[in-house]
């Protein structure tokens, strides 16, 4: 059993951290997304081997709910740019899709585990429980390094995406006012604000004390 979790928590420790790389690197909007949800699975995974089996359920759900919003978005914006998937042919769209760059970073800032979106729920929870294993150094770092990895590709595609100045063909399209599109779009956002704390006040009926030292707790935000 330890050499089982042991190997698995170092398989999905390099995951997180590949697919964290890779991500940055990437110029597919889709590409990224996907990578993004790799690195999610690594860290459902890490949960996994500490032996946190609840915590990676609870994971998978919060996950699995912001990052169908996230490839929602990307499919709208894919199609209101022109059937182009390169995010270098982005730029400056937040002036044409207002609604959904604010569902987008939602999605990305709940992914980013920012305190009361339904990321922060899931993910923070296993971050703590981490600091408390004795899985040594390397281990905290490398996970710590991940979550920023995390953050820097969420960051980065929200740059190139909706900052900026336009960059692609002439022809782009408003996709907005199609409510068969931006209908799902909106549930979407609203489940991913209000699922954390939900499900959290659903699965764990007993509240856990989490006794850290104040670096490690600030630790996840700090990163």
């Amino acid at each position: 059993g330890e050499t089982c979790s042991a190997l698995l928590l170092f398989i999905s420790v390099m995951t997180m951290f590949m697919s964290g790389v890779v991500a940055i690197f990437e110029y597919d909007l889709k590409k990224i997304i996907a990578l993004s949800t790799l690195s999610q699975l690594g860290m459902m995974m890490f949960s996994i081997s500490l032996g946190l089996f609840e915590l990676a359920f609870f994971h998978l759900l919060t996950h699995a709910l912001f990052k169908a919003l996230l490839f929602l978005c990307a499919g709208i914006l894919i199609h209101g740019v022109g059937n182009t998937q390169d995010i270098r042919s982005f730029g400056g769209l937040s002036l044409n899709f207002p609604l959904v760059t604010v569902c987008m970073n939602l999605a990305n800032l709940s992914l980013c585990g920012v305190p009361f979106l339904a990321g922060f729920y899931s993910k923070d929870l296993i971050v703590e429980l981490a600091c408390q294993y004795s899985w040594g150094v390397f281990i905290l770092c490398m996970m710590f390094i991940c979550l920023s990895l995390t953050v820097l590709y969420s960051v980065r595609l929200t740059y190139l995406s909706f900052v900026g100045v336009y960059s692609g063909g002439p022809s782009i399209s408003v996709c907005e006012s199609d409510h068969s599109l931006i209908g799902p779009v909106v549930i979407l956002s609203f489940v991913s604000l209000i699922s954390g704390p939900i499900l959290s006040w659903l699965s764990f009926p007993a509240p856990v004390l989490i006794f850290l030292p104040v670096f490690l707790k600030w630790a996840a935000l700090l990163f």
